[in-house]
């Protein structure tokens, strides 16, 4: 196309929210004019879904769950009972909020909490880290950190960079069930530390977990500073307008009812029953065009404001986890998924463009710019050009550049990041991620995935008490074959192997002699 054909493509296409100020563009998509029509009967049915999920339906027939977490920013549209609990949650934590930075609820041995220590896994932390680093003050109320991960190193660095403040800190636990090993293991982890420092855990700790749950059960039995509620019917990579979200933002400084908000106002936007009005389904068109329905092409998320770094981050769960199935919804093998990555603009300059630019064609970019360069007057760094104009014209170059080498791209653009606006982009892509899997005809909101994961690590860790058990009983030390015999494991020789050597590294009374560089040399005793 030529420059005017360009500029006429980008006004048929462009699309605008005059509440949010936040444009969509997917002119430089190139789809056919004539996709629209072929994808008509395809979004009938993903309009249709989408009424079904918000009216109740259950959509997760694998657990008999319903899909609510449209209804945590719009109670209304809830069943009674579900009304009340959100509306309910939410005073609750706005309470709690308040006399956290009030110094009413305080800990032991301060006048105020002055840090946050998070403890999740997943949708319990993604969220709460992006909503932190995209929204936190300069000056929060509470600074906030976060164990995500049950990396022995990492939880030590957390806390001992903590150490002198954690009198004074508040642990949030978050684990739906109580029983994510991660998140449990982090919070045996923190309650040790403070146990070994002389503070008394309960009086730090809150739960968001689910009513009747082991850490439900624990937090009453330790008596806890309080418990909020994570609800049924909404998933983890949803949560985030939940307490799992919203209870730390409100500890740090961000306006909770204006996140809401934003996310409320692009709901009702995405419920327009016509694509080229409804933002999450021409987003959707882009992103069923680019990968023939197929996920054959990756999602380069480029946002231009540091603010959002972690934004990629967060999609990787919201859209892996939810279109990454082996299965459609008629048992057919279709191995759908979009793969998301991305970093920041202009650092994505130094890094990866040259790849995007010239590299293998198996991607689309989607650009966040911000609008809105700083709060305040920029200095001019070069004639008649600020740090944020290089800014803007690093954006601007790059989807040229990838658009003359037939690299399409996708454009939303705000014009601040702040609390309304961020709640709207989330929005946005779990419309969108809604609308895709109905599209291809998969089931968004289960993870089978995931679950086999958590079963083959708990069969890894049970093969790990076999092993210790037939060392504990050997007289005499074992080859690795003999070991695995002993252990009911003859068929996972190479598993036994690398758990004797992880169980030597860390001085748990496993010792390995003989040629390192010849596993199956290698005797293996307990002493």
């Amino acid at each position: 196309m030529n420059s005017q054909e360009l500029w006429q493509r980008y006004q048929d296409w462009l699309y605008y929210h005059p509440g949010l100020e936040l444009y969509l563009d997917i002119s430089r998509m190139r789809f056919p004019e004539s996709l629209l029509s072929t994808l008509e009967p395809k979004f009938t049915k993903a309009f249709a879904d989408m009424r079904a999920l918000e009216g109740g339906a259950i959509a997760n027939p694998d657990e008999n769950r319903m899909v609510g977490h449209y209804w945590l920013r719009n109670p209304d549209l809830a069943p009674a009972e579900q009304k009340k609990e959100i509306i309910e949650t939410l005073e609750a934590m706005e309470s709690f909020i308040q006399k956290v930075h009030q110094g009413t609820i305080k800990p032991p041995g301060a006048d105020k909490f002055t840090d946050i220590l998070s403890v999740g896994i997943g949708g319990s932390a993604l969220g709460p880290q992006f909503i932190a680093e995209a929204l936190s003050p300069d000056f929060p109320p509470l600074n906030i950190h976060f164990i995500d991960n049950t990396d022995p190193q990492g939880i030590d660095r957390v806390l001992n960079r903590l150490k002198n403040r954690l009198p004074s800190t508040l642990v949030i636990v978050t684990s739906k069930s109580g029983g994510t090993p991660e998140t449990r293991n982090g919070m045996l982890e923190v309650a040790e530390f403070y146990k070994q420092l002389g503070l008394d855990f309960p009086s730090h700790a809150v739960a968001i977990t689910m009513a009747g749950s082991q850490m439900d059960q624990l937090q009453k039995e330790q008596g806890w500073l309080a418990s909020f509620p994570m609800f049924d019917w909404v998933g983890g990579r949803t949560s985030v307008m939940s307490a799992v979200g919203l209870l730390g933002a409100g500890l740090i400084g961000v306006d909770i009812r204006e996140l809401i908000a934003g996310a409320k106002e692009m709901d009702i936007a995405t419920r327009i029953e016509d694509i080229k009005k409804n933002p999450a389904a021409l987003l959707t068109l882009a992103w069923y065009y680019s990968g023939d329905g197929k996920g054959s092409k990756d999602m380069v998320i480029l946002p231009y404001k540091d603010s959002l770094l972690l934004f990629s981050r967060y999609l990787q769960q919201l859209v892996m986890e939810s279109l990454g199935k082996e299965k459609d919804l008629d048992g057919n093998t279709v191995y759908q998924g979009i793969a998301v990555y991305g970093n920041k603009g202009s650092t994505d300059q130094h890094a990866y463009v040259q790849q995007l630019r010239e590299g293998v064609p198996n991607f689309f970019a989607t650009f966040i710019e911000v609008l809105e360069d700083r709060n305040g007057k920029s200095i001019e760094v070069e004639s008649q050009a600020t740090s944020g104009d290089f800014l803007s014209g690093f954006l601007l170059g790059t989807r040229q550049a990838l658009y003359e080498n037939n690299r399409d791209s996708v454009t939303i653009t705000i014009p601040k990041v702040d609390a309304r606006r961020v709640g709207a982009l989330i929005a946005l892509y779990e419309r969108a991620v809604s609308f895709y899997a109905s599209l291809v005809n998969i089931n968004a909101y289960h993870q089978p995935g995931v679950e086999a994961g958590k079963k083959a690590a708990a069969s890894v860790l049970e093969l790990q008490r076999n092993i210790l058990k037939a060392l504990k009983n050997s007289p005499a030390p074992l080859s690795i074959p003999d070991l695995a015999a002993k252990a009911g494991a003859t068929e996972e020789v190479e598993t036994v192997y690398k758990i004797v050597r992880h169980l030597a590294a860390n001085n748990r009374g496993v010792s390995l002699t003989g040629d390192l560089a010849t596993p199956g040399s290698l005797m293996v005793s307990y002493q």
